[in-house]
């Protein structure tokens, strides 16, 4: 476990201390999960990106020529 020393505006300090009160856990851990679910979204996007230059228009269309021509089911719709 690494400790780190981190400067926050007030107003934003009060708020993670509001909500962690709220949510029955430590700042500390509040900020490690934020940072996690932050670091989770930005790497996906760019392995998503690192994905879409490796695709190929030409595979992507005849995989798709192989998906059934039907209507969703009911629940399926937006």
């Amino acid at each position: 476990m690494s400790t780190i020393s981190l400067r926050l505006p007030e107003s934003l300090h009060e708020s993670a201390r509001k909500l962690a009160e709220r949510e029955n856990i430590s700042i500390n851990q509040l900020i490690t999960l934020a940072l996690a679910e932050k670091l989770s979204a930005l790497l996906t996007e760019d392995y998503l990106k690192e994905r879409a230059e490796r695709g190929n228009r030409r595979d992507f269309e005849r995989a798709m020529a192989k998906v059934a021509s039907t209507e969703p089911d009911d629940k399926d719709r937006l």
